[in-house]
């Protein structure tokens, strides 16, 4: 091995040593503190070694030079002396903003900087997931994972139909594994006796029932819960008002575009909608949230004249295997064989987060075979005349270093393909070579994980809802 191959090996090998080290610690810290660690958002808690070597390198995007992992670890090292209070921390900017103070201090800088949070303690909120379908399964994982200290938003409960005799089984099983999103990161375990599945050693008590009406969650110990409903049976602000006449809920968030006047909520976009008093919100849909904060920049900074979106999106369980009887149009046919026109309302919805594009936007959607990940295509009409450079380096810029780049995500890559953005945890991902424009015209495609980058959305929603978001340091 040539002189310059070993340097490289020996490089790798000092970071991920490194990268160990620093996993029990960021490990420590979330469980006991409630500290959850990033850099320029790319979570560290839970991650492996070389995940995280990973997420020091992404900070080139941004800082024009990957992060030294020896900052970051010596940050982790005297956050464990610090012992602060709740906090989403990105070691990122406190590494960078540490260095540009000129200062020798790392312990007297981190305490000086924390010092807002040293005395806080978490919020908690009981989580109940009524349903557990595609995405009740994705928000009890993204749940379960999150869990901490047992503060934040706690999964203490899924209702459903009973099924079959050995239901509970079944339903663990599919916890267990799934066949888009891999196996279960940990340990499934069923009690029997007492109806409840152990994830992690979170207790999720399985409750039968067909009226969420009639539900007493009290008596499991749930009190003033966020209930999820991912079943999209109510829609409605009385349909979905049943489940606060069940002791034990105070709040009710649907994971479905709502009818009516409820208010349809985009993380990032509208979240500041969300009132003290709201009982009963909708999260909207996956597709909404894909292409709203993307129509958001577009018309803030272009002006969006009108436009029309269409998305390519994958089968859904509300599409037959072979042709079938299907109340809706073309949807009887068989989803794994065909591409299907259909209709989608999100183009519409778009409004009910952005008023301003209200009447502008048309849309159709063509199911195709499979299984995740969607694709928008928004063809749009805009205010002035921009360039492909122009708008792809406002959209890069955007997913780096503004407040929607949680929602926003972008790239440049000849290769990719739609399995590449399984477990996405954005709303959308701008496909930056596809771009076209034209004058004053574009073509924007925006790839989505229809079920875990939109579940990511309603936990940031539930998370508002339940006020058990920590603090995020340093503000931005």
């Amino acid at each position: 091995m040539s002189q310059r191959a070993d340097a490289h090996l020996e490089t790798w090998n000092a970071n991920q040593e490194i990268a160990e080290r620093m996993i029990p610690l960021i490990g420590k810290l979330y469980r006991e503190n409630d500290i959850v660690m990033s850099v320029h958002g790319r979570t560290l808690v839970g991650q492996s070694a070389v995940d995280i070597i990973r997420a020091h390198h992404f900070a080139r995007k941004i800082d024009d030079q990957p992060l030294p992992l020896t900052e970051t670890f010596a940050i982790v090292e005297a956050l464990a002396d610090i012992q602060p209070g709740p906090a989403s921390l990105d070691l990122a900017l406190l590494a960078n903003e540490f260095r540009a103070s000129g200062q020798s201090d790392l312990s007297a800088f981190l305490t000086l900087k924390l010092a807002g949070i040293a005395n806080e303690t978490a919020g908690s909120s009981d989580v109940v997931l009524y349903g557990f379908g595609r995405i009740g399964r994705i928000l009890a994982r993204i749940l379960v994972e999150h869990s901490g200290s047992g503060n934040g938003l706690n999964l203490r409960a899924i209702v459903v139909r009973k099924g079959s005799e050995n239901d509970l089984q079944k339903r663990a099983n599919l916890l267990r594994r799934d066949s888009v999103h891999g196996h279960f990161n940990g340990q499934i375990q069923v009690i029997e006796e007492e109806n409840v599945i152990l994830a992690n050693g979170v207790r999720i008590q399985v409750i039968y029932a067909s009226d969420p009406a009639t539900v007493d969650y009290s008596q499991y110990g749930i009190e003033n819960a966020l209930v999820i409903d991912n079943t999209g049976v109510w829609r409605d602000r009385d349909g979905l008002s049943q489940h606060l006449k069940a002791t034990g809920v105070s709040r009710v968030l649907l994971t479905a575009p709502g009818k009516g006047d409820l208010k349809n909520i985009v993380y990032g976009v509208n979240n500041d909608m969300i009132a003290d008093d709201d009982t009963v919100i909708s999260a909207a849909s996956c597709t909404t949230n894909a292409i709203t904060p993307v129509l958001k920049v577009m018309n803030d900074t272009f002006g969006v004249e009108h436009g029309h979106v269409e998305t390519i999106h994958s089968y859904t369980n509300d599409q037959n295997l072979i042709d079938n009887f299907h109340k809706g149009d073309r949807r009887g046919r068989a989803a794994a064989l065909n591409m299907v026109i259909t209709e989608t309302g999100a183009a519409t919805a778009v409004a009910k987060a952005l008023p301003e594009l209200e009447g502008k936007l048309t849309g159709n959607s063509i199911r195709v075979p499979t299984p995740n990940v969607s694709l928008a295509i928004l063809n749009l009409k805009l205010g002035r005349e921009t360039t492909k450079e122009e708008l792809n380096g406002l959209l890069r810029e955007i997913s780096l270093t503004s407040p929607l780049r949680t929602q926003i995500d972008y790239l440049e890559s000849p290769e990719v393909v739609s399995t590449d953005f399984v477990g996405s945890n954005r709303a959308g991902i701008v496909d930056g070579l596809a771009t076209l424009v034209t004058g004053d015209s574009c073509v924007l495609y925006v790839w989505y994980d229809n079920e875990y980058g939109y579940s990511c959305q309603v936990v940031r929603i539930a998370e508002q809802l339940s006020g058990t978001h920590p603090q995020q340091v340093p503000a931005r």
